[in-house]
């Protein structure tokens, strides 16, 4: 099948940007190109609004750069949305023909409130928060929701961003009275809106202030997974970065890591708005989303097909993704989930061990994954699946979620087990270290039962006796590569219920 690429060009207030998309197996879009120019329109903008001619030259000389690199690909689809600069411009109109004329582009420009439809449309069809308040800041406008059940319930857009809010300070580094000013502005303008307040729910942050902003919180935390979204702030860690970047000095700034240089000059005011309107929400935590505007307008797009601008359940399709890239086999993938369902209820109806249904929740999610490092090396695959598990974006998990999947999935042995974990002992209590262990342990069992991939095992029953669990094992065909794997296996079982295990394998 002939790869199907679709490209966006996202024209902002400060940045300009082109991302090329390629169309998966399952419908979803994967990112495989990024192109980012800071043109700063909005410092073109006259006192009557007007984009001036050089504003328009930078705008038109961006695009047909973005044009050398879209010729590479072959592209089905270009669309291209510009933001608050243009839409507030007074020219737009001769802009419009201007941009088509020496491009061949049509501008399409978003009104506010797809501005802020957009924004929410990623948040709620890529992370697993059914009910919050997302914050998008531009240069020149901030756009703010609030959902509910993943039902948009309502939107505002401010005509101010980033680049506006800087002009309350007369340097990068404000002084304490104009932090004040500011703060106090922001307060009376989230005011207006008797939605956001004591909301008491997630706030989302879209857009590269709120990026910025989790890159430097990452930085300073010498944060050890890798990736942004989905990651969690809470109000005492937006108030250390702003302490942090307001204490150096200003040729400091542009330093500071995981800050970009060309937002050095903007990201105080950035994280005023953050903080001021995690105040007003009372917000419970702040989560970033790297899924913004863009990609709203695409998942617009992908609805008409599917008939609904929701994807029902956003985590299994980003797992689908997975056994997609890794060439998983899905038969396996049922058959050990089977076995591993059996073995899961007999030992929780028994007693042998603790389990939840939150824990089966964990170890169905793990079985689907289990072991897909083999893809890359069978003899080192706990390695490859924990470090492609734990560091890689799964769309509908948070951090902390994906790291105990990758922990459950990549389970060999229990040294192997501390070794993975060690960086990360402080985020689990000993007794839900413990758990993950003996989850990873059951799935690692069940996946020896299947280790052929032949489903040689087709069943398994269980008899309880004298401290020793046997399980019976119900084969059609030679199962003797099964038994020897299960065999060394059975020990971490044994560990888990502190109970021997003999295994029998019948044949049918």
């Amino acid at each position: 099948m002939e790869k199907q690429y679709y490209a966006i060009i996202d024209i902002g207030s400060n940045t300009m940007r082109l991302v090329i998309y390629l169309r998966e197996k399952g419908g979803r879009l994967k990112e495989v190109e990024n192109v980012k120019a800071v043109a700063r329109l909005r410092s073109f903008l006259e006192t009557d609004n007007t984009l001036n001619d050089t504003g328009i030259i930078r705008l038109i000389s961006t695009l047909q750069s973005f044009q050398d690199v879209l010729v590479t690909y072959a592209v089905k689809d270009v669309v291209c949305v510009a933001t608050a600069t243009i839409r507030q411009a007074q020219n737009k109109e001769k802009i419009l023909v201007q941009v088509e004329h020496q491009t061949g582009l049509t501008m399409r420009i978003l009104s506010e409130e797809e501005e802020a439809y957009y924004g929410y449309l990623a948040v709620v069809n890529s992370t697993s928060l059914s009910t919050g308040v997302t914050v998008d800041i531009g240069g020149g406008s901030t756009e703010v929701t609030y959902f509910k059940n993943r039902e948009l319930v309502a939107s505002h857009s401010f005509p101010f961003g980033a680049l506006t809010l800087k002009e309350f300070f007369a340097k990068e580094i404000p002084t304490s009275e104009e932090l004040e000013n500011l703060r106090n502005y922001l307060a009376e303008q989230f005011a207006t809106l008797p939605w956001l307040r004591n909301r008491e729910v997630p706030l989302v942050g879209i857009g590269g202030s709120a990026r910025n902003l989790v890159q430097i919180d990452q930085n300073l935390k010498e944060y050890p997974l890798a990736g942004l979204h989905q990651y969690k702030m809470y109000d005492t860690d937006i108030i250390h970065v702003s302490n942090y970047l307001t204490s150096l000095k200003p040729d400091k700034l542009p330093k500071v890591e995981g800050l970009s240089k060309d937002r050095a000059d903007i990201i105080v005011p950035a994280i005023e708005v953050f903080h001021s309107l995690y105040k007003m929400v009372q917000a419970d935590s702040f989560i970033l989303s790297r899924k913004g505007l863009r990609d709203g307008v695409f998942y617009e797009q992908l609805s008409k097909e599917m008939g609904s601008i929701l994807f029902p359940n956003v985590l299994e399709d980003s797992i689908q993704e997975l056994i997609n890239d890794f060439d998983l086999d899905p038969k396996q993938i049922l058959h050990v989930q089977y076995l591993t369902r059996k073995l899961f209820d007999y030992l929780k109806e028994n007693g042998l061990l603790h389990l939840t249904k939150k824990d089966w929740t964990l170890l169905k999610r793990a079985s689907y994954l289990c072991h897909l490092g083999e893809y890359i090396d069978a003899e080192s695959s706990a390695q490859h699946t924990f470090y492609l598990l734990a560091n890689r974006t799964i769309d509908g998990l948070m951090h902390k979620d994906r790291l105990q999947l990758a922990l459950i999935a990549s389970f060999k042995n229990k040294t192997i087990f501390k070794q993975f974990i060690k960086p990360y002992k402080q985020w689990f209590l000993k007794e839900e270290q413990k758990k993950l262990r003996h989850l990873g342990a059951l799935l690692k069992f069940s996946y020896c039962l299947d280790a052929t991939k032949r489903q040689v095992v087709k069943e398994m029953s269980f008899d309880f006796r004298k401290d020793t669990l046997t399980i019976i094992l119900h084969c059609d065909g030679d199962a003797k590569p099964e038994e020897y794997q299960s065999e060394k296996q059975k020990k971490h079982v044994e560990k888990a219920i502190k109970k021997d295990v003999e295994l029998k394998f019948d044949f049918l």
